[in-house]
């Protein structure tokens, strides 16, 4: 599965904008939403095949947006990748657990436009698996 769509739920305009612009540049189509219940509305109603998913959001957490869509009996998005995007220091039990449920880890702080790109590139290049940066 080639990734063509992306999800960017992400709240800061400035980094939103920054990613927007550099993913359709690089010829994604990407939506984007900048709270929790938007991003898990968007996820539910239509497929993508990237979410980037930032862990900290007015309304609704990263963490439980991605507990919703894959924590259960049920993963409600099994053919989406997830990178999780964080400038959040978490525990190593709570990155653990997010990462367990996501197919890529990023600190936005060591992530450039470009830099994020190849993280999706590789992405797509594979079919299981996790990415840490």
């Amino acid at each position: 599965m080639a990734i063509k769509t992306i999800l960017c739920v992400e709240d800061d305009r400035f980094i939103g904008e920054m990613y927007v612009r550099s993913l359709k540049k690089a010829g994604y189509d990407v939506d984007w939403v900048v709270d929790g219940n938007d991003g898990l509305v968007s996820a539910r109603n239509k497929t993508y095949d990237l979410i980037l998913l930032d862990v900290m959001l007015p309304e609704r957490r990263g963490t439980e947006i991605l507990e919703a869509l894959r924590g259960g009996k049920q993963d409600l998005i099994p053919s989406t990748k997830v990178i999780v995007l964080t400038n959040f220091e978490q525990d190593d039990e709570s990155r653990m657990a997010m990462q367990q449920n996501a197919d890529a880890y990023l600190i936005k702080a060591e992530i450039t436009p470009k830099k994020l790109i190849s993280v999706i590139q590789q992405l797509d290049g594979q079919t299981t698996g996790q990415t840490q940066i």
